[in-house]
């Protein structure tokens, strides 16, 4: 199971297109995009954090029907374009205007808005934020996971800290991203290891010639 988050999906907005000028002809053609790209990194056991504003204009059918084809178990951190039939959706496992989480051995605190200061921040805590669309300065240990910051998909933690490209609210803290990369290369190395016993294995149960 792995852990994802995101942001501003703003579904069914037709205001979004013009705002924040995402690369789609119209608003059917932007709102069957991101639920492509949703479901090309989230598979059905992974989780996901919303951080607010997942849609604003279609009809309470049509959120349930969303919710009901994206991926993975769902949170919503409501933003200020929430609406009642947003809140009220079945798809949610829960919704709130904020949360505390632990993710990698990191903690996380998580709001629509990104905050000066939060919980935790003097002991290394990171906070993920929506609702700026990617043009807020980057700050220590702070960033965006909206859509239009983070290639227009949801990004699990250790792919935000090591991110150096995205509009502004990235941000790259040394210490989150080495932390984020030594992990990456662990992995690697494990399975390096596993892939060279494997194939001495084999050449060990060959028979002679």
């Amino acid at each position: 199971m792995t852990v994802f988050f995101t942001s501003d999906t703003h579904f069914g907005d037709p205001r979004i297109l013009r705002i924040d000028r995402r690369p789609f002809p119209d608003l059917p053609t932007h709102d069957a995009a991101l639920v492509e790209a949703w479901n090309a990194v989230v598979g059905p056991e992974d989780t996901v954090w919303h951080l607010g504003d997942f849609a604003l204009g279609p009809p309470p059918e049509r959120i349930v029907a969303l919710l009901d084809t994206l991926h993975g178990r769902k949170h919503l951190i409501v933003g200020n374009n929430d609406g009642p039939a947003t809140l009220s959706a079945s798809g949610w496992a829960s919704v709130a205007h904020y949360a505390e989480t632990e993710v990698e051995g990191r903690r996380l605190v998580l709001c629509h808005y990104a905050f000066r200061t939060w919980n935790g921040l003097g002991r290394g805590t990171i906070n993920l934020h929506g609702h700026s669309h990617g043009r807020l300065k980057p700050i220590p240990r702070q960033y965006d996971v909206g859509v239009d910051a983070q290639g227009l998909h949801p990004v699990t933690l250790d792919q935000i800290l090591v991110s150096r490209r995205g509009r502004g609210g990235q941000g790259l803290d040394r210490e989150d991203a080495a932390g984020a990369q030594g992990r990456s290369m662990k992995s690697e190395a494990a399975e390096a290891s596993a892939k060279k016993r494997r194939r001495s294995g084999q050449r060990l149960s060959e028979p002679s010639a």
